[in-house]
């Protein structure tokens, strides 16, 4: 793979080379993908984030491979995946968006355990990925309990 092309996708466009918190820059980078991606149905939705959750692995592995480091803070396509995941079936309200973006950065920068564990065993492309996959299913199962049961996310608007 072009050594070029692995650094934009990996840096997500380059959001991961912001200064401070490229993990939050990286995720904000992400919110036109989701909304796009959010006209989608669902089954189209999680399909392209499956795709997309694989080639993270690759590309993160790829980076790895170049620049001989595992997880770089430049690396946010874990974010990009991670963020995606959170948002799942959650309607395409401002309200969604906040509390997926707040939820989402607290659970990747504070990596509860068995997330911590993850991070800090699995090596490689996987494990620059399966902390924020994991992530993003804890925040999509709480997010999905507060749509359940309170108003707090707003109308749906939009099946997804």
């Amino acid at each position: 793979m072009n050594q070029k092309l692995v650094i934009q996708l990996a840096t997500f466009f380059g959001a991961g080379r912001l200064p401070k918190s490229p993990g939050t820059w990286g995720t904000l980078a992400t919110i036109p993908l989701w909304y796009l991606l959010a006209q989608l149905h669902a089954i189209p939705y999680m399909v392209v984030v499956l795709l997309l959750c694989i080639a993270a692995i690759l590309i993160a592995q790829a980076y790895e491979n170049f620049t001989h480091t595992h997880d770089s803070k430049e690396i946010v396509i874990d974010e990009v995946v991670g963020f995606l995941i959170t948002m799942t079936w959650l309607p395409l309200t401002w309200q969604s968006l906040i509390a997926g973006f707040v939820l989402f950065r607290i659970v990747d920068i504070v990596k509860p355990p068995p997330i911590r564990q993850l991070d800090q065993k699995v090596k490689g492309g996987v494990g620059v990925v399966i902390d924020d996959i994991a992530a993003g299913i804890v925040c999509n199962i709480i997010l999905q309990l507060v749509y359940t049961y309170t108003p707090w996310l707003g109308a749906q608007t939009q099946t997804l």
